[in-house]
């Protein structure tokens, strides 16, 4: 599949490990407009999802998502969840940066516009997770920690499981201050007297750190600042921008 057929498609867009029959993991783009109940034009928000989620023979009601605050916690989504964060934000989980679970039909999401969506999916349980990666989780090992909750509530064996990147802003525009060398001992590149983060970079490592194997992660290696005629960012639109939705599920 090509990029520009990719991003105009709900299929999931991740080459094998993680196109699997028995997984839905997908992300939008700006064709398919706002996803967010949250951030920027809210009107059409439950029309963008059900048309999205819909595609895919995923219910937008059934969907459990985060009050995404940019932290390190992470929930344990049970069939109770099922529609928390579905049809309004307030009722999404709250405090909540990365979920995981080992139900079946019960879809998981995150909502992005700059920060990177990791997807995890353990095929022996089988079980899923979803997390909101952006600096500030990053630097509390939000993944890694996902892939230990992923250990303690499931027996994941971290060599065993599949982790694929979605979109996110890339080291090509993702200009930091200097006081990053402090947050990132890895993942910073310097060019021409300026400090650039790679968000990829430092949760490639987190996830290999975990015991992920290198070639069990992949990357859609889009950067939403790049490529801002189908991805949102909120670097290139400030804070009225839209978001994409990231979503995985078990079948």
């Amino acid at each position: 599949m090509t990029e520009a057929s990719a991003l105009k498609s709900p299929i999931p867009v991740f080459p094998p490990p993680l196109a699997e029959k028995g997984l839905i993991c997908a992300f939008s783009s700006r064709p398919f407009q706002n996803m967010s109940l949250h951030h920027g034009d809210t009107r059409h928000s439950l029309k963008n999802r059900e048309h999205f989620l819909g595609s895919m023979g995923v219910d937008y009601r059934d969907l459990v998502c985060g009050q995404q605050v940019h932290s390190d916690h992470i929930r344990r989504v049970t069939e109770e969840d099922r529609g928390r964060g579905a049809l309004s934000h307030e009722t999404s989980l709250p405090e909540t940066d990365a979920l995981i679970t080992d139900k079946k039909n019960l879809p998981l999401a995150i909502f992005t516009a700059d920060c990177l969506s990791v997807f995890l999916y353990d095929p022996l349980t089988p079980a899923i997770g979803l997390v909101h990666a952006g600096w500030r989780g990053c630097k509390e090992n939000i993944s890694g920690k996902t892939v230990a909750y992923m250990r303690q509530a499931f027996q994941t064996r971290p060599g065993c499981l599949r982790a694929g990147f979605g979109p996110a802003i890339r080291d090509c525009c993702y200009e930091v201050g200097p006081d990053f060398q402090n947050c990132f001992p890895e993942g910073l590149l310097e060019r021409g007297g300026r400090t650039f983060l790679d968000l990829s970079a430092v949760n490639r490592r987190q996830l290999m750190n975990a015991g992920v194997l290198p070639e069990h992660i992949t990357s859609a290696d889009l950067c939403t600042s790049c490529r801002n005629d189908l991805l949102f960012s909120f670097r290139r639109e400030g804070p009225g921008c839209g978001r994409l939705m990231s979503v995985i599920m078990l079948l």
